[in-house]
């Protein structure tokens, strides 16, 4: 079904022209003419995106771990999990380790894949991976240069309750709690758990 989708040539859209606006050490800007389903041809504006990991570290005693960082397009300081992009040729599982370490300091026991999400489908072809950790063990975090955050924990209904008013806004934030309530609850199975 899935592949269908990708491939349905009702819908698709094919590149007549695609020229590259914006090439940045993270980011990179497209601008292509696509000829539409009709024959008719029109302009997308998009930014390619490595890819993410985001990483819900869970404690034994069902707390997880936070952060807050300011995010400078927002001009804000955003309560999120843990996450960050793709290095090349990382696989996700080793991003959600480093991330993990990096942010944090902590390391887990074991990593359980949940899903994939698409953040932003109409301007990006960002993708976040979304791994839950648990068997966490302190340690030294190790930000990156000019990185800045504070770590707390949190209950999953204190969660729940900063989704519903606002206080979280973050998609992926907002998904990975969503996913968290279905895992702790049992109502959703869980997929393979790879060791840390």
């Amino acid at each position: 079904m899935a592949e269908q989708q990708k491939h349905d040539p009702a819908l698709a859209e094919t590149c007549v022209e695609s020229t590259t606006l914006y090439s940045g050490n993270f980011l990179t800007l497209k601008r292509d003419t696509v000829a539409l389903p009709d024959g008719k041809h029109a302009t997308r504006e998009f930014v390619v995106h490595p890819g993410a990991v985001m990483v819900i570290p869970l404690f034994d005693d069902g707390r997880v771990l936070m952060e807050r960082q300011y995010r400078y397009p927002l001009a804000r300081v955003m309560t999120e999990f843990p996450a960050g992009k793709l290095d090349p040729q990382e696989g996700a599982l080793a991003c959600a380790k480093r991330e993990l370490r990096e942010e944090t300091g902590y390391t887990a026991r074991e990593y359980v894949y949940l899903t994939r999400i698409h953040p932003v489908i109409s301007y990006s072809t960002e993708f976040i991976d979304i791994y839950l950790a648990r068997g966490l063990t302190a340690g030294e975090s190790k930000l990156d240069e000019g990185e800045f955050l504070e770590t707390f924990t949190a209950t999953l209904p204190e969660l729940l309750e900063w989704v519903r008013n606002g206080r979280i806004t973050d998609v992926k934030t907002i998904i990975g709690t969503f996913w968290l309530e279905k895992a702790l609850s049992d109502t959703w199975p869980l997929g393979t758990i790879e060791q840390g």
